[in-house]
């Protein structure tokens, strides 16, 4: 039996009858163990029998010429070419210009140099990431959270396997917020584990793990993107960062609280 947890693409795949012979199996097995999740994917079977009901008909006529595949590939042949006219006439104008902007150089003065900022790094960058998720992830009522609550020491094994490093669930129930679940995150510093809350207003908190190249230590700073107040920090080589539509006066006191259950006085 794979030690794979069983992720919601996986219920999904089961429905669909898309996964192999012994993936379906771990899959039935588990149904039989959750019966929540069991009644949860009996409803997307009933969802998914509607659908294919209710355009069965649509799917019986026939495919539109325009839908044609030899039709499709030669106006993309057809597209292609007029993209390289249009290079090749930008190209030109570029040559033109360069020659014409060098030989007036001497009448403008000494060229001015333009510095592009790069891209965050360290705990702007674990900060900016944080608020990514969020945005992406927290407005969905759908599938906010790849693995649930109930299958938290999944979840917890998972991440912590993805990271090389240990992954912990803080307690925020006393603070009026539950743990919905997480999922891993791609980031361009690697792999990172969100953990999302909700305290059942429709307030959401995410906070996002991660290791750090640099910033391995680091004080607790706060960030703000819009709405979305946030603060990060990084302790022993783990950066975390937890991100809420709260003022500070409310985020303050639940990051550090998270930070004191994640093993560091503050």
């Amino acid at each position: 039996m794979s030690d794979r947890p069983i992720t919601e693409d996986d219920l999904h795949a089961y429905v669909d009858l898309a996964l192999d012979a012994a993936r379906h199996g771990e899959v039935e097995r588990y149904l039989a163990r959750h019966e929540d999740v069991a009644a949860r994917v009996a409803g997307y079977r009933k969802d998914r029998d509607l659908l294919r009901n209710a355009f069965a008909r649509v799917a019986e006529e026939p495919v539109p010429s325009r839908l044609n595949v030899d039709r499709m590939i030669a106006q993309r042949h057809a597209s292609r070419y007029q993209v390289w006219q249009l290079a090749a006439a930008a190209m030109v104008m570029l040559v033109v210009g360069a020659a014409g902007g060098w030989s007036l150089h001497g009448q403008w003065g000494p060229p001015v140099a333009v510095v592009a900022a790069g891209p965050a790094s360290g705990i702007a960058a674990l900060a900016s990431e944080a608020a990514d998720s969020y945005d992406v992830y927290a407005p969905d009522s759908f599938r906010p959270v790849e693995m649930r609550a109930d299958d938290s020491a999944d979840f917890v094994r998972w991440a912590s396997q993805r990271l090389s490093h240990p992954v912990r669930v803080p307690d925020l129930a006393p603070a009026g917020y539950r743990f919905m679940g997480g999922r891993i995150i791609a980031t361009a510093h690697g792999p990172a584990a969100m953990l999302m809350y909700d305290d059942d207003k429709g307030v959401r908190l995410v906070m996002l793990t991660r290791p750090m190249e640099i910033d391995q230590n680091a004080p607790m700073t706060s960030s703000h993107r819009g709405d979305l107040g946030g603060y990060s920090w990084a302790d022993k080589g783990l950066g975390y960062s937890v991100v809420a539509p709260l003022g500070d006066g409310l985020l303050h006191p639940l990051a550090d609280e998270i930070r004191r259950q994640l093993g560091r006085d503050i």
